[in-house]
């Protein structure tokens, strides 16, 4: 279930501050939610995956991290990547 690399650049490109800023708050939380969509997918169709669910657990808890982290620092950022990404908080 990893991310392509065209989609992670395709990201990469969208969300941070140039083509290789791959380390920005905004790119990390916009990687991570294409995941947590990925894996949320994959856990409706196989309900009993508690190992995969386990792991978006983890993904949306280190989601919410950063989110708080980038509130916290940028609040006018926060609140352009939410409405962007269509996530909620």
């Amino acid at each position: 279930m990893p991310l392509s690399t065209e989609k992670k650049k395709e990201i990469i490109n969208k969300f941070g501050k140039n083509k290789d800023d791959s380390g920005s708050t905004e790119a990390q939380i916009a990687l991570l939610t294409q995941r947590v969509r990925d894996v949320t997918a994959h856990v409706n169709n196989h309900a009993k995956d508690n190992h995969s669910r386990h792991g978006l657990v983890k993904l949306v808890s280190q989601r919410r991290r950063l989110m708080k982290y980038l509130q916290r620092t940028n609040p006018e950022s926060y609140v352009e990547l939410t409405n962007k990404l269509k996530i909620r908080k």
